[in-house]
């Protein structure tokens, strides 16, 4: 009886094995498989056969047979899987078609391809890209930004830093999409887009986000000491160099927005610890008010209430001149000192 037991326990579980890994097997080929969609959809169907048939030798009392078979095709699947290799040289989207690079001379930092496009729709748009320069020794404040667009749990992360001159720029980890690409978290656990660093004007990347995409954008104002600060500007710079020396691809849940991120600060403050809200990234503001990282004396509710520009940004479209990084930070928790002009 216990014999029989753990045989049909044994069975079940190489089952479970075989259709998880078989369902992983059909997405790759549909995402990566060279060739028009009846091809991806004839290899996936073919996989799926191979998958059952293998299941149907297991219950049949032909577990070597069967698995043996399947672990050397799947063995396979995983060798061309390996040749997979991120690129450069892609006819990328426009707006991630240059990549950030910097110089660092003393506190004086010189970036190339800042982007700063005037967006009047997701299709039309004046580009510019630009050299500018900041001063780290007038950094003085870092924000984090939330953008929503289906439900509060997942959310895009941007980081802006503020400069005492009124400076600002923002960073932004996003796929670096080819022309006539759109997101899909599913191809992002396949290997579907590289990844990009974009470094912005706020009235781009966020105004972009707000007045033209209909999402919602919440800001917060982080706590951190300006030496801090410094370091995490720099992890940036050294990210967007690193990309710059050798793609990568972008991952829906190991290398996204916010864990690129968490990984950059945790070489700033040592300790921060791993939480779940990390990869669910609409709650990444709660997990900041955990760990003591927003404006203290609010409670979350005030600070998201407060934060949210996304009232603020429309309006700047209506007041030709308004100072777009200004406007959205009015009531802002934390901001009530502006930048010197």
């Amino acid at each position: 009886m216990i014999r029989a037991i753990l045989r049909f326990s044994g069975r079940l579980l190489l089952s479970l094995a075989v259709v998880l890994t078989a369902l992983w097997a059909c997405l790759a080929l549909w995402f990566q498989l060279p060739g028009p969609a009846f091809v991806k959809v004839g290899a996936g169907v073919l996989w799926a056969g191979f998958g059952l048939a293998a299941i149907a030798l297991l219950w049949r009392g032909r577990a070597g047979r069967a698995l043996l078979s399947y672990v050397v095709g799947f063995a396979m699947l995983l060798a061309w899987w390996g040749t997979i290799l991120p690129s450069q040289d892609r006819v990328w989207a426009d707006d991630v078609s240059r990549q950030l690079r910097a110089r660092v001379d003393g506190s004086i930092v010189t970036m190339e391809n800042v982007r700063n496009f005037e967006w009047r729709s997701d299709t039309d748009y004046t580009q510019r890209w630009e050299t500018r320069r900041y001063d780290l020794d007038r950094l003085r404040t870092v924000d984090v930004s939330l953008s929503y667009w289906t439900g509060p749990a997942i959310a895009h992360t941007l980081v802006s830093f503020g400069f005492d001159d009124g400076k600002f720029v923002t960073f932004s980890i996003e796929i670096r999409k080819e022309r006539g690409e759109s997101f899909s978290s599913v191809g992002g656990f396949f290997r579907q887009f590289e990844t990009s660093l974009v470094a912005a004007d706020e009235h781009d990347i966020l105004r972009v986000r707000t007045n033209v995409r209909g999402e919602d954008v919440y800001m917060y104002r982080v706590r951190l000491p300006q030496p801090e600060m410094r370091s995490l500007f720099l992890a940036y710079l050294g990210e967007a160099d690193a990309l710059v020396r050798a793609p990568s691809f972008y991952n829906t849940l190991t290398a996204n927005c916010t864990t690129i991120v968490y990984a950059l600060a945790k070489r700033i403050v040592p300790g921060l610890p791993m939480d779940y809200r990390l990869l669910a990234s609409g709650y990444l503001p709660d997990y900041l008010y955990d760990v003591g990282g927003l404006t203290p004396g609010y409670d979350m509710q005030a600070l998201r209430a407060a934060g949210r520009i996304t009232e603020r940004a429309i309006a700047t479209d209506k007041t030709p001149g308004a100072d777009f990084s200004q406007a959205i930070r009015q009531g802002l928790p934390g901001a009530a000192l502006k930048a010197a002009p």
